[in-house]
């Protein structure tokens, strides 16, 4: 037996509310199955899990607000035979950042709430019971779950336009947002203690080879200067393995693998950094379509746990309009976090004379526990030597 906990979904997070339960006892699950959605302040998470096994018990009622850490669910080994109902697991001791009067899961028996009435219909309780609150027929929908099922997201999807009193509420959304940020990176700032290097990169190379490279793509399927940015800053990354991993109270863990968080702008405001995965070994088609699905899905609100928590380095750029370059703030436990200003044209010196060329300055904000200016000038170097060469990116 094994317990599924809710996961930290970034280090903002204390809590989150379980808002869906995709699966029920007795339903097989395996690695990277979605089985469940947390609201927290960055909105709904679908929370994946990591094992293969079958659902033995559900721990946590919809609607309950649960740090990280807190048993969720019980999972029993793929072929293990239980001759009796388990016991429920201890009630767990929340995080030590986690204040002590926060609510934790409770450990009997009930799991789902009563669902609405039987309707023909594959739906969750949870959409069934938000569909019948907003006077949407089932039928109406198209499912997007595990075979089709309607889930909540389809609900919400569906519902009609909220009224103009309803703004309030989206206030009080972004300002819950602004706090988890502003609590996030007031740690940063206190416990982690930044340097900074920056660089100016020459992108005529990169310019020239990314105007002859989308020459004869739709514009649906151009790639953008980002996407050739964020593939410098990952195969960088495994020269310079000191800016990419997480520190820990053993110290510092670099990664094998290269998972490059995204910084993206919500609509409205907020701020959020999911990861593409992988980043380092996807062509730059493949990481120009993760950017645009990334972006797509954190501004509805559909982003993964996995995504939320497994970023490895962040990189952030102002994209085409902005201001020259920006200083970033480390996502802890990450160490380095890459900023690029708006690529425009700059004064550069060539051949000893001074000309007008398009350029980006990229600030590295990095960990000095961990390394130092040295090395964080040679990993921008290395980004400038990739960028220079865009066809081998």
């Amino acid at each position: 037996m094994a317990v599924f906990k809710m996961p930290s979904l970034g280090a903002d997070m204390e809590a989150g509310k379980l808002v869906e339960w995709l699966v029920k006892p007795g339903d097989p699950v395996k690695h990277g199955d979605i089985v469940a959605v947390v609201e927290t302040q960055k909105g709904a998470i679908e929370i994946e899990i990591f094992e293969d096994g079958v659902v033995e018990k559900l721990l946590a009622e919809l609607g309950q607000s649960l740090p990280v850490g807190a048993p969720l669910a019980v999972i029993r080994a793929a072929g293990q035979v239980v001759t009796e109902a388990p016991e429920a697991p201890p009630s767990e001791t929340p995080r030590a950042d986690v204040e002590a009067t926060a609510p934790v899961a409770k450990t009997e028996p009930s799991t789902v709430p009563p669902s609405p009435a039987p309707t023909g219909i594959a739906a969750s309780p949870a959409a069934k019971a938000r569909a019948a609150e907003l006077g949407i027929a089932l039928q109406s929908l198209t499912g997007s779950g595990p075979d089709g099922a309607i889930v909540l997201a389809d609900v919400d999807a569906a519902k009609p336009a909220a009224p103009p009193s309803a703004k309030p509420e989206r206030g009080a959304y972004l300002a819950e947002m602004r706090k988890a940020i502003a609590a996030a990176m007031t740690r940063s700032k206190r416990e982690i203690p930044h340097y900074y290097v920056t660089h100016t990169v020459d992108l005529s190379a990169a310019t020239d080879w990314l105007n002859a490279a989308n020459a004869a793509r739709p514009p649906e399927e151009r790639i953008l200067m980002g996407a050739l940015l964020m593939k410098a800053v990952a195969l960088a990354a495994r020269e310079e393995k000191a800016v990419n991993g997480h520190f820990g109270e053993e110290g510092f863990t670099p990664s094998k693998a290269i998972h490059l968080g995204l910084a993206i702008a919500l609509r409205g405001g907020g701020l959020v950094a999911p990861a593409i995965l992988d980043a380092d070994r996807l062509s730059l088609h493949a990481l120009m379509e993760a950017m645009r699905d990334l972006t797509t899905r954190a501004r509805a609100g559909r982003l993964k746990s996995s995504e939320m928590s497994m970023a490895t380095l962040t990189f952030s750029a102002l994209g085409e309009s902005g201001v020259e370059a920006m200083a970033g703030i480390i996502v802890p436990p990450q160490v380095a976090i890459v900023t690029a200003g708006a690529p425009g044209p700059q004064p550069l010196v060539r051949d000893g004379e001074v000309v007008a060329a398009q350029a980006v300055t990229l600030t590295l904000a990095a960990d000095h526990r961990v390394s130092d200016g040295r090395l964080g000038s040679k990993f921008l170097i290395a980004i400038d030597a990739k960028l220079q060469i865009p066809e081998e990116l």
